[in-house]
């Protein structure tokens, strides 16, 4: 015969487990640590946009500056030169008939300047050469502002133009 034996609420083991207010207050401090790993990815995110533009802006740079050591002599006249603003007329292509050396550097300048316009937000660029021997400095500007602001470097929504400067004697 088994005998039961009766407890008092007093004399019984606790039962043990989480609270509502404990299963609360983990689920704030859960919160806040998702939301700081949010922010997180957002500064990488921006900070691998920005690198990304600075490669390509570099890239460009060289770009241009291969095409003007394949054409030195039109190169050191100043046959590359372009400002900043300005926005090189479509000299007619080169690509089906022979093109002579000075009418290659318009054509070369004119599609270099469409793939920086293309490539980067508010992409501008230029082309100084000067000095004997001839030093060739490039120029490529855009516009960072999304990860400039990020970071506080500006204000959101203002301008936030970087280059990058590539000098160079050819």
């Amino acid at each position: 015969m088994t005998h039961l034996t009766l407890q008092s609420p007093a004399s019984r083991p606790r039962s043990r487990g989480f609270t509502l207010i404990e299963v609360l207050v983990s689920l704030v401090v859960l919160s806040i640590g998702l939301l700081g790993i949010g922010k997180l990815v957002l500064f990488s995110a921006r900070a691998n946009d920005s690198a990304y533009l600075r490669g390509q802006a570099t890239e460009m740079a060289y770009e241009i500056l291969d095409s003007m050591r394949a054409n030195r002599a039109i190169a050191v006249t100043q046959g590359y030169d372009t400002a900043m603003n300005a926005v090189p007329t479509n000299p007619g292509s080169c690509i089906s008939v022979a093109c002579p050396p000075a009418a290659l550097s318009l054509y070369d300048v004119y599609i270099w300047k469409q793939r920086v316009q293309a490539a980067l937000p508010s992409g501008q660029a230029m082309v100084k050469t000067a000095g004997n021997p001839t030093t060739a400095t490039i120029t490529v500007q855009w516009d960072d502002a999304a990860a400039q602001s990020t970071f506080g470097a500006s204000n959101f929504g203002a301008a936030a133009p970087v280059s990058v400067v590539l000098e160079t004697i050819l």
